[in-house]
């Protein structure tokens, strides 16, 4: 198992991907970003399948930060996969988009996400978000015990 946990970020779009990589580095996040780009990329990483097969199933990220909008499977989907898993239930979820849309918001609410961020347009407002999503998330909060 391992003792610095990392954040998933399931992101389709390269520059927004850069960003928040950007972003964490400033906002001095030590732990590793994974990017995967689509909601069936993130159910095969959490799942340890597909191409992600070699990984261990219960080596799970601190926290996934999920964006709605994506190709194969939406991200209100995989939070419904991550939701009906007894392994990854409690996992941490914020909903990271740009969608600014009561009825997103309202779904991923309803879908029992952690958290809904609306990515902020200003860089050095992202970069504040990170710090406190970091502080809060991988400092702060106290996950529940594993099973």
């Amino acid at each position: 198992m391992r003792t610095e946990q990392i954040i998933l970020l399931v992101e389709d779009n390269d520059a927004d991907a850069e960003l928040t990589a950007m972003a964490f580095a400033d906002a001095h996040i030590g732990n590793a970003l994974v990017r995967v780009c689509d909601g069936q990329e993130a159910l095969d990483y959490l799942f340890a399948q597909g191409r992600y097969a070699h990984r261990q199933v219960d080596d799970i990220p601190a926290v996934v930060l999920l964006d709605l909008n994506m190709p194969r499977i939406s991200g209100i989907e995989v939070l419904k996969a991550i939701r009906a898993d007894e392994r990854i239930k409690h996992l941490p979820v914020i909903i990271l988009t740009s969608s600014n849309e009561d009825r997103d918001r309202l779904a991923a609410y309803d879908n029992y996400a952690n958290s809904y961020v609306q990515k902020p347009v200003d860089y050095d407002q992202f970069v504040i978000a990170s710090r406190q999503l970091g502080l809060y998330w991988l400092l702060l909060n106290e996950p529940p015990p594993r099973r």
